[in-house]
């Protein structure tokens, strides 16, 4: 049984008629008999809150900071209308706006009930449980009772660097030979032959070609298609360090993705796998054109762990999935001492089969801080933020030392930085 703000007024008013009236234990009995009496009275005429019929449906998935829209569909089978209201309930970081609304259902009547949600974490977001609250005629009472209607929205890596994507098609568009550039280099496939015109390489001449039409001809390549990419996220403690508002791992699963986007335009094929001491997520051989989708959905739960990265197991772990020549990217923490002791050791095994990148989520407040002078504290943040920079720099060169390729920058640059890095390898012919 509920109580109403109306059975408060009436309780101040027949306090007031008591102590106008009947100044006496009497007259608070016969008071506070009448206040019971009329709000238990109106619970019993309250509509069953028992009786509905509840139901959920709508959107199973949204993109991190969207709104999606969950239904709440609700009939009244009991044989009183039913005046009250509806909460349907969600975890704070579902984002649920408008959770009340009111119902006014006659017997057999249905309706439904909309909430907006729009979540601000990655990963599944479980309904709670509706309640209903039935108010009785005199509104002074009624009863309340819930109904279980499960239902589960993922809210999915947001992929705000694919704003990147149409500049980085042209340029990949380009290196392919849909445009007028046409690119040279080890492992590239011929493509077709044209005039020679100032500037080409000397070594594309066709002699052949020339002595046949007279005039000097070159070959045109493009790049190798079906090339294996391996992205690998390192899900251990390094990437749970904040930059800025967001943990590193979500700017790597931007990279990720913005990666995954390329390679599978310019027809290679891609696999995924977030790891840290056990595979978090895995995307292997999806069908053409559901790279991206597999991908989305299976990072959405992928949270960091805080615990240390098992470099060996994730060095197994890549040989077993690349058995042959790979382009392997592992998104991970430039820390010198997670990178001296965990993957400097086992790089050379990669570098020795694979083509090997290495990026990393950089803090642009370093750049900042390394500037400061304004007194002693900004001197001493000065001094740490060199010393970080210089440790980076020096774990960057030990890693292109042994073969591997590196990138290092900040969330909102890793991405195409990322792409970059790939379109250089693509046109060199070195994936």
């Amino acid at each position: 049984m509920v109580l109403t703000g109306r059975t408060a007024l009436l309780a101040v008013l027949c306090a007031v008629v008591v102590a106008v009236a009947a100044p006496s234990a009497t007259g608070v009995a016969v008071a506070t008999g009448v206040v019971v009496v009329a709000a238990v009275v109106d619970a019993v005429l309250a509509g069953s809150p028992r009786s509905l019929r509840v139901e959920r449906d709508g959107e199973h998935a949204v993109r991190l900071g969207e709104p999606a829209t969950v239904r709440v569909r609700v009939r009244n089978d009991g044989g009183r209308r039913l005046r009250g209201t509806i909460r349907d309930a969600w975890p704070p970081s579902a984002g649920a706006t408008d959770e009340r609304s009111g119902l006014d259902l006659p017997p057999g009547a249905g309706t439904q009930v909309r909430t907006t949600l729009v979540p601000t974490r990655r990963g599944d977001r479980h309904a709670d449980r509706v309640t209903v609250r039935s108010i009785g005629p005199l509104r002074l009472g009624g009863r309340q009772s819930w109904h279980a209607a499960p239902w589960t929205v993922r809210a999915l890596p947001p992929f705000r660097a694919r704003r990147h994507l149409p500049a980085l098609l042209t340029r990949l568009h380009e290196i392919d030979g849909r445009s007028a550039i046409r690119v040279r280099g080890a492992g590239t496939e011929f493509d077709s032959l044209r005039e020679y015109v100032i500037g080409d390489d000397t070594r594309s001449i066709d002699w052949r070609a020339t002595a046949r039409r007279g005039d000097v001809v070159v070959r045109t390549w493009r790049p190798e298609r079906d090339r294996h990419v391996l992205i690998v996220l390192d899900t251990g403690r390094t990437s749970a360090g904040r930059v800025g508002d967001a943990p590193r791992l979500d700017a790597a699963m931007d990279a990720a993705l913005l990666l995954a986007a390329m390679a599978n335009h310019a027809g290679d094929r891609v696999d995924m796998v977030a790891y840290d001491r056990q595979v978090r997520a895995s995307v292997t051989r999806p069908p053409a054109g559901a790279t991206l989708p597999r991908m989305v959905d299976a990072l959405a739960t992928v949270e960091p762990e805080l615990v240390e990265t098992d470099h060996r197991g994730l060095s197994a772990e890549i040989m077993r999935r690349a058995g042959r020549h790979a382009f392997v990217v592992v998104l991970t923490g430039l820390d010198s001492a997670a990178v001296e002791l965990g993957l400097l050791p086992v790089i050379g095994r990669l570098t020795h089969r694979h083509t090997l990148l290495v990026a990393s989520v950089g803090d642009p407040r370093l750049e900042a801080m390394a500037a400061g002078r304004g007194d002693a504290a900004a001197v001493y943040g000065a001094a740490a933020a060199e010393h970080d920079r210089l440790a980076r720099a020096r774990t960057s060169w030990q890693l292109t030392r042994r073969g591997a390729h590196v990138v290092d920058a900040a969330p909102d640059s890793l991405p195409p930085a990322v792409a970059d890095a790939y379109l250089q390898l693509k046109a060199a012919g070195r994936l």
